[in-house]
């Protein structure tokens, strides 16, 4: 308070801040979807101009802003359907065609249902365009690098680019970029074939080419999940054979059954909900389990163990032995994480490892997700000493700043060790992490050192025959 400016007699009170400067810990969970979708508008119903990443906190704010999914034109029914003496009736229904390659509206869908939170979208193209390229994508990732917030990238839409050496070159590019910036992750899609036997589909992963470096900053996942949503599309293209009595087939459309076939339009209508389902990747997912566990639990904490919701069933069954060869590969690495059914438990995320598998340091997502949490809250709270003093009491004043942070964590569990000076240490000063040259430079040089907990992937319980004692 300025005292020249008290004009009358009183009591005045100035408060002086004594609170040391303190680490905001930065957001760990913000996904960024890459792909094609409806529509692309701004708040107001404009068109966005280019490929602008958008925040948004819902599956509703998607719908407005980002559309839906595109009409399935491939669907047909046989329905059969017998009036005398009883009524019955059967249906199957099917896919002609494979089904429309643009999945982001269903891929969100399934990011929200796992617990997904505030995520970015990324709009490359409307997703009537024919095809998917990987060069539309690539757009996409180098839009996110002027974006700080987003932490994980996912591209749903990737698996079905035309060749997999094409698929992990686009990968590799996402990867390289989370490496560069040091503030994100990459989770990718294994490209689920399944004419072929898991150890097929692995191995072909981990032998194309493509996808080999900063193997710490991403996470692979198989296989794909068959989910419980139902495919959007027009009544008026539904393909329908319908045998009524024994009668020959009349080929009609599913909106022409009402009014006087309503039996066999809610039979067809039911079988197209009850069988045919979209088959998603599962990147989607894994974002929404990332996003809920670091919720709850915290970023430490490994994303694995945790049901899927919204998906009732896997394209490919894996095995104890199958998945022993997918943890870990002694010459390639590229470890993949399964994805399984387990009974009475559900369909489980059974694996926590980054693809940097055969690295002691970052071999599981969780470690490298939390010292990218810590190393980019840190260098955010450091910026305000830039251009402060290089002397004792600025190094006294970030060294203290950030033992506070680390010491926080450690009590939430974050951190091993039994002590605070067991779990961590933080240097800076003369003579410890700066010589008078780096002083005179202008060098203020921090050092942390940090023991992650990291998750207990074996649990190995030992037994031993103890004889009757007479």
């Amino acid at each position: 308070m300025n005292e020249s400016a008290i004009a009358t007699p009183g009591v005045y009170i100035s408060e002086i801040s004594v609170l040391p400067p303190s680490v905001a810990q930065v957001s760990t969970a913000i996904p960024a979807f890459i792909g094609y979708t409806e529509k692309a508008v701004d708040e107001q119903g404009n068109a966005l101009v280019g490929i602008i990443p958008v925040k948004i906190f819902n599956l509703k704010e998607y719908e407005q802003r980002f559309g839906k999914a595109e009409n399935e034109k491939n669907i047909t029914v046989d329905v059969t359907l017998t009036t005398t003496p009883s009524v019955s009736v059967t249906a199957v229904a099917k896919l002609s065609a494979a089904p429309n390659p643009h999945n982001m509206y269903y891929a969100l869908r399934l990011y929200f249902d796992n617990g997904g939170g505030p995520c970015y979208i990324v709009s490359v193209k409307p997703s009537s365009t024919v095809g998917i390229l990987d060069t539309d994508l690539e757009k996409g990732i180098q839009a996110l690098e002027a974006f700080d917030e987003p932490t994980l990238y996912v591209i749903p839409e990737g698996q079905v680019i035309a060749t997999m050496s094409t698929y992990h070159a686009l990968m590799q590019k996402a990867v390289s970029q989370c490496a560069k910036l040091q503030d994100r992750f990459t989770l990718i899609d294994v490209v689920n074939n399944t004419a072929v036997d898991t150890n097929s589909n692995i191995n072909t992963f981990r032998t194309t080419a493509g996808l080999d470096k900063d193997l710490s900053y991403a996470a692979a996942y198989y296989p794909n999940l068959k989910t419980s949503y139902e495919y959007q599309y027009l009544e008026n293209t539904v393909k329908i054979k319908l045998v009524k009595n024994g009668a020959a087939a009349v080929n009609t459309f599913l909106n022409a059954l009402l009014p006087n076939e309503s039996v066999a339009y809610y039979a067809a209508r039911d079988a197209i909900k009850k069988t045919l389902n979209p088959v998603l990747p599962p990147t989607p997912a894994i974002a929404g389990v990332i996003a809920s566990t670091d919720a709850n639990r915290g970023v430490w904490k490994a994303p694995a163990n945790v049901p899927l919701s919204s998906v009732f069933d896997v394209t490919d069954f894996i095995t104890d032995a199958e998945q022993a060869t997918m943890n870990i590969d002694p010459g390639i690495g590229k470890s993949v994480n399964a994805i399984r059914p387990f009974n009475g438990k559900g369909i489980l995320v059974w694996g926590a490892r980054t693809l940097d598998g055969n690295s002691s340091e970052w071999k599981y997502v969780s470690v490298r997700r939390f010292f990218i949490m810590v190393e980019e809250s840190a260098k955010k709270a450091t910026v305000q000493f830039v251009f402060e003093p290089n002397d004792a009491n600025t190094w006294t004043k970030v060294r203290a700043m950030i033992e506070n942070y680390l010491t926080l964590l450690w009590r939430q569990g974050a951190l091993a060790g039994a002590k605070p000076e067991h779990a961590f240490f933080v240097k800076c000063g003369l003579g410890q992490t700066m010589t008078s040259q780096d002083v005179l430079d202008g060098k203020l040089i921090v050092e942390i050192g940090m023991a992650a907990v990291r998750p207990a992937e074996f649990i190995i319980l030992r037994f031993m025959h103890k004889l009757q004692e007479s």
